[in-house]
């Protein structure tokens, strides 16, 4: 059911400087801090026209963006914001892709105009996928088939009609939205639940993540097989995995994990399956600082993460310390991240049912990077050893130029490991 009512409130501060918006539930006080209000996924639209976020207890709302703190005062009610209500808490959702027609972004308030056909994707608490029409505000057709939470949801950046779906039964599943979900492939070998999915740029391969099993998978798009796990080491300590994330060059795989006295963050390549760089942060208050998402920036310079003691941070691979990141609050209760498709911004979704809206640091690209974007976009690792390259030039190109071992700010405390 698509309701038009407005759940939320628009609330500018000046709390932290990188802090622009924040977007606050409005709720019976009977449901104040009660489970089930988590705002568990956001995602913007790829024309980055609306935002869509799960605002706890089954409702997801969408608003056209930018948003503007004086639209909300002056009540303003043609912006086309909607909120939809999926019946059971929603954990999972993504926009599906622009038709050609509107692959270029437009204003807010216009960019619906002579097309009606954007879809989300909900992945609820039940196993049920429900598909809506953004734009006319109908439910399309539900998904069935996972036998527990739909915890992940992402499409391909090619334009396909295809849904990869990651869930709390141990499987993975590929849709076919084009034929309403009817051609759907399964892919099995997590041992347990799976926390995370994504796909690499070139839509050749999905990586995903097990929280318990501690699995980073890889799996092949094109002909729905696994390719293989990703180890680089074990550790002494018990460890969970949260998230992944490709790279938009689609060379490096990012993967997150936290232990009771320190988090880090892996850089893997997934061509050859070797760890390339760490990045651990260690903290005094044991059990108490989860790392929960990573999203890399649409460049592709900056990687954004969201953990306990600080609602964002933003870090440039390869360099130590942090480019970016918000005071300490251990009250942040960060769940997830994302990026606005043209940079600049990244929402995050709270354990409270809020979002915020940060400004990201805005670094031009060198042309160095430009190229090398480029050309892993389209060629692999395997394919650039025996080119015949300075090394040093070639060492770039693979990104084996990063330090192996890194960290967020000096400690002398040592973690143990081995492999």
């Amino acid at each position: 059911m698509c309701s038009t009512e407005n759940n939320a409130e628009l609330l500018p501060t000046s709390s932290d400087p990188a802090l622009i918006l924040e977007l606050k539930t409005r709720r019976p006080p009977s449901l104040v801090g009660r489970a089930g209000c988590e705002t568990w996924s956001v995602d913007f639209s790829p024309d980055g026209a609306w935002f869509a976020w799960s605002m706890g207890h089954g409702i997801v709302w969408v608003v056209a963006w930018p948003l503007d703190s004086e639209d909300s005062q002056n009540g303003e009610t043609d912006r086309g914001d909607k909120s939809f209500s999926c019946g059971h808490p929603v954990w999972g959702l993504a926009f599906g892709p622009r038709p050609k027609s509107a692959a270029v972004a437009q204003p807010a308030k216009t960019s619906s105009k002579g097309n009606n056909s954007l879809l989300l994707a909900t992945g609820l608490e039940n196993g049920v996928i429900k598909i809506w029409n953004v734009l006319t505000g109908d439910a399309v057709f539900d998904l069935h088939g996972h036998e527990g939470v739909v915890r992940d949801l992402v499409f391909p950046r090619n334009g396909t009609l295809t849904l990869i779906s990651s869930s709390r039964d141990k499987t993975l599943r590929i849709w076919d939205l084009a034929h309403k979900g009817k051609k759907v492939q399964v892919l099995s070998g997590h041992k347990d639940w799976i926390s995370c999915c994504c796909v690499s740029s070139d839509c050749s391969m999905i990586a995903s993540v097990g929280r318990f099993d501690r699995m980073v998978c890889l799996w092949s798009l094109r002909s729905y097989t696994f390719i293989r796990n990703l180890t680089g080491g074990t550790r002494k300590t018990l460890y969970l995995l949260s998230s992944c994330d490709f790279s938009p060059d689609g060379a490096l795989l990012a993967t997150a994990a936290f232990s009771g006295s320190s988090w880090w963050i892996d850089l893997w390549d997934p061509y050859t399956a070797e760890k390339l760089a760490t990045l651990v942060d260690y903290f005094e208050d044991y059990g108490q600082n989860q790392i929960s998402a990573i999203q890399f920036s649409p460049n592709g310079l900056h990687l954004a993460i969201v953990t306990d003691d600080r609602a964002l941070r933003i870090w440039e691979p390869g360099k130590k310390g942090m480019v970016m990141q918000t005071k300490a609050d251990r009250d942040s209760n960060g769940l997830c991240c994302n990026y606005h498709p043209q940079g600049g911004v990244v929402a995050t979704g709270t354990r409270d049912g809020h979002v915020r809206f940060w400004r990201a640091p805005r670094t031009v690209p060198s042309l160095c990077h430009l190229c090398r974007s480029i050309l892993r976009h389209s060629v692999s690792t395997h394919q650039m050893e025996p080119l015949p390259l300075p090394k040093r030039i070639l060492e770039y190109l693979t990104y084996r130029n990063i330090p192996e071992r890194l960290r967020t700010c000096c400690s002398s405390e040592e973690e143990e490991w081995e492999g």
